[in-house]
């Protein structure tokens, strides 16, 4: 734990919510009575401090912890961000005591398809990614994916309305960005969303869209944004690790809005950098560190639905727009009543937001083509 310690990460624990599953597996739990504490352990491919994603998987360790207290002994290994080390670090955690090890991204699906195998006596949790479960001999595999796409929705929905109401002055920019770490499906999922969610507001919303083709280059990020706000962009949705926090500095630099992504990001800088704060309007939160608590709760009662790959959104309350802080004086009532609806629409199915993962080459195209500024 001292690694969350060095960097006063705050201990994030949210309430734990139902998951809707799909495909097929066995129960699994810890095959030994719970004489001992168990051993959890956080592999991280790449470093903590990027204030999104990882730290989030920090705060879920630093969760499990607090729960169960001397029940089990926690870790974060940091592999750094060099990909030629991460297989050699799984293969060695793999050979120790531990009895849980998670990891998150879908930049570590393949490493653990072919780690796992040859370790059956461990259990593996994969947070935001899948598996190719259809291999065979993954049955020590649990994996968690997000419907980003949802949430990304509403996000959508604030930036649209936020331009259309006039909150966001026109001499501002009359567009909406999206900067995303790569051209990846699971990227595009949050565009898909995003997209729409703004075209239910004005459906002739053009938007600025840029790929980094890396999550880990803060100044790449804020050279894109930076791009993107100078022609004419008045909110930017950030949707890149370490990357899109150059888009935050990016919004503070030129005096215009962002939209934060995985983590409140808005809260996160509000006391080491509140003029980077006053600039975040919201953000678009994937629950990373409630989906690892509530992993490790199903792992103790043997009930982990190892084997599978689980699929959870707003109705799990698993994704969704931060509402307080900025957003909470930027929006209007009128606005804010409209992504409540949305909400509820996405929850009973009334609204059908499209998924990134769904679009071949050219839908996708033909989406990014129609919002073109």
């Amino acid at each position: 734990m001292s690694n969350i310690t060095r960097r006063g990460l705050a201990t994030l624990l949210l309430g734990v919510s139902a998951v809707a599953t799909l495909g097929f597996g066995i129960l699994s739990g810890p095959a030994e009575a719970a004489d001992k504490p168990k051993k959890v352990i956080f592999l991280v491919n790449g470093t903590l401090g990027d204030k999104s994603y990882f730290d989030l998987g920090a705060a879920g360790i630093q969760a499990i912890k607090a729960k169960y207290g001397d029940a089990v002994e926690t870790k974060i290994l940091e592999m750094g961000n060099d990909q030629t080390k991460w297989q050699p670090a799984f293969e060695d955690v793999s050979e120790q005591d531990w009895d849980l090890i998670f990891a998150c991204t879908y930049e570590i699906s393949d490493i653990i398809a072919e780690v796992a195998p040859n370790h059956p006596d461990k259990t593996y949790a994969v947070i935001d990614a899948v598996v190719p479960y259809s291999q065979g001999n993954l049955g020590n595999v649990y994996a968690v994916s997000f419907k980003q796409n949802e949430g990304s929705y509403l996000a959508g929905i604030l930036a649209a309305g936020l331009l259309k109401d006039g909150t966001i002055p026109a001499d501002q920019g009359t567009s909406i960005g999206f900067l995303g770490g790569m051209d990846i499906p699971g990227i595009n999922d949050f565009l898909a969303g995003y997209i729409e969610g703004a075209q239910s507001v004005n459906p002739d919303i053009k938007v600025a869209i840029s790929y980094a083709g890396t999550f880990d280059d803060a100044a790449k990020g804020k050279e894109l944004a930076l791009a993107q706000y100078r022609s004419g962009t008045a909110i930017g949705f950030n949707v890149a690790g370490q990357t899109g926090l150059g888009q935050l500095a990016a919004a503070k630099e030129v005096g215009k809005w962002a939209l934060g992504v995985n983590s409140d990001q808005e809260a996160i800088f509000r006391d080491t950098d509140p003029a980077m704060a006053d600039w975040v309007a919201s953000s678009m939160v994937k629950k990373v560190d409630v989906s690892m608590l509530r992993a490790y709760d199903l792992y103790v009662e043997g009930k982990l639905p190892v084997g599978q790959v689980e699929a959870i959104g707003l109705a799990e309350d698993s994704v969704g727009l931060v509402e307080t802080g900025n957003m909470a004086k930027l929006a209007s009532p009128e606005l804010k009543q409209k992504i409540a609806a949305a909400k509820a629409g996405i929850i009973d199915g009334s609204i059908k937001v499209t998924s990134g993962f769904n679009l071949d080459t050219d839908k996708l195209n033909a989406l990014r083509d129609s919002v073109r500024p």
